[in-house]
Order: C-alpha cells, then sequence, then structure tokens
C-alpha cells in the first residue's frame, strides 16, 4: 500500500496541521495558524496531510466538523485535540473534568480512588471523543511537576512525584484502551524540572543522566508499559544527553533513548513546531527537516505545511533524509489509523475517501458527511447522548470536591453593611478578554450576588491599586483569584494585580475571604500571611462546576441552596 504512494504524499501523512473547530471561517480565531476552509481542504484533498488537530466550538458542531474533514480527506485522518482534562476542555457541552494534579491530590490520602478516578477520566475521555469524530488524545501529560514556577507544566501533570504520576497517567491510558482512540505521552522526556514556557523560548533541562533517569523517565516507561500509541517530544535542550539539539530534533534523545532504550515503538509526535522554543531558532521548514531526520514520525502543527513538506522532500532527494526512514513513519502512521477503524485499504487504491452516507439523526442527514468507524458498544456517530451523561458529570464533580483545600471560620456569614459601605466581589484573571470560564450566569459572579455582593472584575491590565481617596468607604471583599499556568504567559506565578490587591486588602482589613481557582502553588505562597480565622477555599478546576463547589462551600450552601 505504502510503495503506491508517491513521495510527496508519503511525506504529507507525516503531517497534522491545526484548525479551528468552528465550522465557518468568519468564526476563527488565530487566523495565523488556522487556515480558511478552502486552504484547509486544499492541505486535506490535494496534498494528503495526515491528520489534523482541533481546537474551539462546541462539542456537538465538532461532530459535524469531523465528519466535513474526513469528506476532504485524500486518506482518512487522525483527528486529535489536546484534550487533558476531558473533551469539554476544548468542546464546550462535553464532560470537563479538573485538571490531572486534582486527582494528584486526592492520592495522597486515597491512591486507590484516585487510581480509579484516573482510569474513568480515560474512559469518559475516550468515549466522547469518539462521539464526536476525534481519534486522538493528546493526553496524558506524564511530566513529573516538581517545580512550582513551571510556566507551562503546572496543573496539568498528574503530580509531583514520579511514582504518583506514573500510577496516574498509565490508569488514564488504562481507562481509554477500551475504546478506539490513541493515547500520547508527553513531553519526552520530561517539562516538569522548566521555569521556561517553550511556547516563547528554548528550555534547559541541567540534570545528570542519573537524575533524568530516576525523575523524569519512570513515568515513561509506565506509560509505555500501560500500552500508550504514541509519545510527543519537548522542546527541551538537555545538554547531559543532546548538547546541539532539543529533543524534538534530537536523534540521539528520539531514536537513542526513547526507541532503542525505552523500547518504544508507536508514533514519535512532535510538540507543535510553531513553538518559539525552536521556530525561532531554526526556522519554521528547517525544525520539521530537523524533527524527521530525528526520527520523529508525526511532525504537529507546521506553520506553513505546504512549504514544510516540500522541506522533507528535498531533503529525502538530497540524501538527508532515506527514503526507508519516511516509509517507517508512515507505516506507523497507517497501523495507527488501522487501529482507531479506518479504512487504509479502501483508499490506498482509491484515494477519495467518499463511502455512503448514514442518517445524523431521525429524518435528516448531511449529505456530503461520511460515517466514522464504530464507536464502543452501542454508540454511533451521531449519538450525542454519549456526551456529558449524568455519571460522567458526577465523576467530574467527585474528584473537584475531594480535591478541594480550605481553612478558617467556615462558612462565611454575609452581614448587610453598615450605611454607605458595600459588599464588594473582587475576581482578578490573567486576561479579561480571554477568560471563557466567567459571565453573569457562572456561580463566581452570580452567587455572591445573591448575597448583595458588587461585582469588580480585573486584570494585569485594569487592576492598579490608586490612592484611594474614598477608604472611608469600608468595603468588606470577596477576593476571588484565578491563576493557574498557561501557555504564552511565561508565568505560572500570581501576578502583579494579584498580589497588589491581596496585600491592599490584607492591609486596610477588608479581607472577608478568600478562593484561588487553579494553581496550589498560589494558595501556599498565600497561606503564610492569612490570619488563621479568615476563611479560604481552594480549588484545582476553574470551570461553573468549580466555582459552585468552592462557593457553595464557602457559605454553607445545602444542594437545595440553602445557606
Amino acid at each position: 500500500m505504502i510503495d503506491n504512494l508517491s513521495l510527496p504524499e508519503l511525506v504529507a501523512q507525516m503531517f497534522v496541521v491545526r484548525a479551528s473547530g468552528y465550522l465557518f471561517d468568519h468564526q476563527i480565531r488565530y487566523p495565523e495558524w488556522e487556515p480558511t476552509a478552502d486552504k484547509l481542504r486544499y492541505y486535506l484533498e490535494k496534498l494528503g496531510v495526515g491528520g489534523v488537530i482541533l481546537v474551539g466550538g462546541s462539542a456537538a458542531e465538532l461532530a459535524v466538523r469531523s465528519h466535513q474533514l474526513q469528506s476532504w480527506a485524500k486518506f482518512p485522518l487522525l483527528l486529535a485535540a489536546d484534550i487533558e482534562e476531558g473533551v469539554g476542555q476544548r468542546f464546550s457541552g462535553a464532560t470537563w473534568f479538573g485538571p490531572p494534579m486534582a486527582i494528584a491530590e486526592i492520592a495522597r490520602h486515597d491512591p486507590l480512588k484516585a487510581d480509579r478516578y484516573a482510569e474513568q477520566m480515560g474512559s469518559v475521555t475516550a468515549i466522547e471523543a469518539r462521539a464526536i469524530g476525534l481519534n486522538w488524545i493528546l493526553a496524558p501529560v506524564v511530566d513529573v511537576n516538581n517545580n512550582p514556577d513551571n510556566p507551562v507544566i503546572n496543573v496539568r501533570a498528574f503530580g509531583e512525584t514520579p511514582e504518583i504520576v506514573g500510577k496516574l497517567a498509565s490508569a488514564f491510558i488504562r481507562g481509554a484502551l477500551g475504546h478506539p482512540v490513541l493515547t500520547t505521552a508527553k513531553h519526552f522526556p520530561g517539562h516538569g524540572d522548566t521555569a521556561v514556557d517553550s511556547h516563547l523560548e528554548l528550555p534547559v533541562l541541567p540534570h545528570s543522566p542519573a537524575r533524568l533517569a530516576a525523575v523524569e523517565l519512570p513515568p515513561f516507561v509506565e506509560a509505555i508499559a500501560a500500552g500508550v500509541d504514541a509519545v510527543m517530544s519537548a522542546h527541551l535542550l538537555i545538554p547531559a544527553w543532546d548538547a546541539e539539539f532539543p529533543a524534538t530534533l534530537s536523534h540521539k534523545i528520539l531514536i537513542g533513548k526513547l526507541r532503542e532504550e525505552l523500547g518504544f515503538e508507536g508514533l514519535i509526535v512532535t510538540d507543535a513546531l510553531v513553538m518559539g522554543a525552536i521556530a525561532s531558532k531554526y526556522g519554521a521548514n528547517e525544525a520539521a527537516v530537523l524533527a524527521a531526520e530525528a526520527g520523529a514520525d508525526v511532525l504537529l502543527m507546521p506553520l506553513d505545511p505546504e512549504a514544510a513538506i516540500l522541506a522533507v522532500c528535498e531533503a529525502v532527494t538530497q540524501g538527508r533524509i532515506p527514503i526507508s526512514q519516511i516509509k517507517q513513519s508512515v507505516k506507523r502512521i497507517w497501523e495507527a489509523k488501522i487501529k482507531v477503524g479506518l479504512s487504509i485499504e479502501q483508499t490506498a487504491t482509491n484515494p477519495k475517501f467518499d463511502p455512503p452516507q448514514p442518517p445524523l439523526a431521525k429524518g435528516g442527514s448531511f449529505s456530503d458527511l461520511p460515517p466514522q468507524p464504530p464507536l464502543s458498544k452501542g454508540g454511533s456517530f451521531s449519538d450525542l447522548s454519549l456526551l456529558a451523561n449524568p455519571e460522567a458529570r458526577a465523576t467530574a464533580v467527585d474528584i473537584l470536591r475531594d480535591s478541594l483545600k480550605f481553612g478558617g471560620n467556615l462558612p462565611l456569614v454575609a452581614k448587610k453593611p453598615p450605611e454607605n459601605q458595600f459588599l464588594r466581589n473582587l475576581i482578578v484573571v490573567d486576561d479579561v478578554l480571554g477568560c471563557e470560564f466567567l459571565g453573569k450566569h457562572t456561580p463566581a459572579i452570580a452567587l455572591p450576588e445573591q448575597f448583595g455582593y458588587k461585582l469588580q472584575l480585573i486584570d494585569d491590565r485594569t487592576g492598579a491599586i490608586v490612592d484611594n481617596a474614598d477608604s472611608k468607604h469600608f468595603a468588606p471583599t470577596l477576593l476571588q483569584i484565578f491563576i493557574r499556568g498557561n501557555c504564552f504567559r511565561g508565568s505560572a506565578g500570581l501576578t502583579q494585580a494579584a498580589q497588589d490587591w491581596f496585600q491592599q486588602l490584607l492591609t486596610t482589613g477588608e479581607l472577608q475571604a478568600i478562593l484561588i481557582y487553579g494553581s496550589p502553588y498560589v494558595l501556599e505562597q498565600f497561606l503564610p500571611r492569612l490570619p488563621p480565622s479568615l476563611p479560604y477555599v481552594f480549588c484545582f478546576g476553574q470551570m461553573p462546576t468549580a466555582q459552585s463547589l468552592a462557593l457553595e462551600l464557602l457559605f454553607g450552601i445545602d444542594k437545595t441552596g440553602n445557606a
């Protein structure tokens, strides 16, 4: 089958391009990375790229989008997403779990329960991914987050020790194994002990081979033993192993360590090639060539897919990369596609992937959308009832509830302030404009409003404290801080606005209570300065469910809504 493909077709199979999960061009949010429909169709239909990574839109939209993309494809596609916290993390309407570190917190006191939660999370994520047409889960994260200043891994990790990370990541993989999806251990050989965001610049991991073998590698060894399908490389320089090239571009690391030493036989996929750690130094096209040369099978998110394909083809023609190596990568890719139910044999001789159309729902059909391979037992691609079922949502709530941290005099009694004063609900976020988990209807805003709190929403752009001429108007304040490690932010710590407001409210005595959503390291910075009686609640999640749990605990609200 592979021998029937031309060199450009072979190389194109190695590329996974990014696309918007929304259906229409006017909804594209990141035009530098997300091509228009015409351009995307060209990549899939004419160039024959091997897969698409999707971001944005609702789960129901993505069910349609995935079929649209498969109908355009010259060869059946791997459709991937970074759904480390469940499908609902990226596609609204589906189940959204708390970050993996929440399960690690539970493992501190109940390892068996944590193991069960991680397995359920993997199973639910796999079922819901298939329900909307995805067949490749870019999870779990198996980095050991033993650096509190890590700006990019942070709560995405399953913990701070290799033992806990390996155990929980393996449980996630085990949960997904019963379903036709691929799983991915990332970011090899370990991005946990860094204080630099590889989306922006190249981090250096200065550890000795002995330390790497003791801390960074064991979770990957366990993930491989658990049957993980793919391993994603990290954009990290590790001088002990390769002083010249970062892991993504290093033959010594991808082949020498991952293939030969650890015995991994599945897919090696790069982290996004548009990331600053390698794109700024090597250029987008040369980075793709170097990654393929180093032994990567899948080249993720090139800035210019067509130019990158041509560059790799040229490298093969010039003898830099043996054609046998390209064919071996494509063989692995096709084996992965067959595993998730894609019919490679059919399309190798008849490239246009255009089988008969099934009905989407009673009385209706999408005439140009091909069927997906079968889902797990009893499922079909149009069965959106597989999304966010009560049991899955209950598990997500249980994980968040069981990982809550709290203290001080709880519950908080919201007493009406004296005349000329008011209750203030001060919410601090990274970026007000990019804050999708907040709105007038969400609990962090709506629930305090029921107790008479007035909203003040700020970030680093809007949150500077000025000399308060109104200081005599004392404002008892509920401080809610949403902060965690996020890509491209460059920091996992407190923003200046959060630090300034916290200190101001402590100084003036206005601080009534504090809620922190996201990073436990922020809570650890605050705790030494909190008066013992001051109520506080910490939740790993930031979504509306997390807000409800934290505020219900703070105000002593029972399930009927009574305080």
